[in-house]
């Protein structure tokens, strides 16, 4: 099966993660396929716009735990990085729709969108500290920027869920729209997008974005190097096996504890 589709409509490339059964957990190949769509979306003319959504009951449930277990990322490059330079690169308006659960990973590609339309079921959560990891997709950059330190720590640190409404009134969706309506939504603000001038479009997201490129560029670059530190950890380790044997992580039996002085 493939996973991830496409298909190219008047100037708009549509995008679905397309692993229903597993809430659209990312694999290290669909990292490395959805970085080639939009490396090669972003050099094809004939795309204007990209329309980003998930089959079945969720836009992104994150990593795929088992298959990140047996590809942990690396410092350097990695599919995650691949995808993570290809959205920093892509010039074009990216619209997102977004419904059932957006985790990890599925709520931080968010922050590289353009357009986020949350149906009513949308729920987002980074529990990145609760896996022994850190953020990723430059969100430990971004986050802060856009809502807040206090904010984000509530997200980051705490890794607290929140629902479309809240993600809305912290200026992480553009809007939310009942489920039945969400899609319809986004493709026609990626229609109307599409039908406006094509290089005023592009360099105005360019500049729109220059301001803070290189800061998301180095906490990508720091985020990366720390997270393949931690992915290696003991804690991973235990709160990786806690997660596939549905159970709660008991990071006391990872440290050895230290001598009284």
């Amino acid at each position: 099966m493939n996973e991830i589709l496409t298909e190219h409509s008047e100037g708009v490339l549509r995008i679905e993660l397309n692993r229903p059964a597993k809430r659209n957990a990312m694999t290290s190949s669909m990292y490395v396929a959805l970085a080639d769509v939009f490396i090669e979306a972003a050099r094809d003319e004939h795309t204007l716009v990209a329309l980003w959504h998930g089959a079945g009951d969720s836009f992104c449930a994150g990593n795929d735990i088992e298959d990140f277990l047996n590809n942990p990322p690396g410092a350097g490059d990695s599919p995650q990085a691949r995808l993570m330079n290809a959205l920093v690169d892509f010039d074009k308006p990216i619209v997102a729709a977004v419904h059932g659960a957006a985790i990890g990973g599925g709520t931080t590609m968010l922050t590289h969108c353009d357009f986020v339309y949350a149906g009513e079921s949308a729920k987002f959560r980074m529990p990145f500290i609760d896996l022994a990891l850190a953020p990723e997709f430059g969100s430990s950059c971004s986050l802060p920027a856009r809502i807040g330190h206090i904010r984000a720590a509530e997200l980051i640190l705490l890794g607290l869920p929140f629902d479309a409404r809240r993600a809305a009134e912290l200026g992480l969706v553009t809007r939310v729209v009942p489920d039945q309506n969400l899609l319809a939504t986004a493709a026609e603000v990626a229609s109307k997008l599409a039908a406006k001038p094509s290089a005023a479009l592009r360099v105005s997201k360019r500049l729109m974005k220059s301001a803070f490129l290189d800061q998301i560029e180095a906490a990508m670059a720091l985020e990366n190097k720390e997270y393949s530190v931690l992915t290696r950890s003991s804690d991973a380790k235990e709160a990786f096996a806690a997660f596939l044997e549905k159970r709660a992580p008991d990071f006391n039996r990872t440290r050895k504890s230290t001598p009284a002085a």
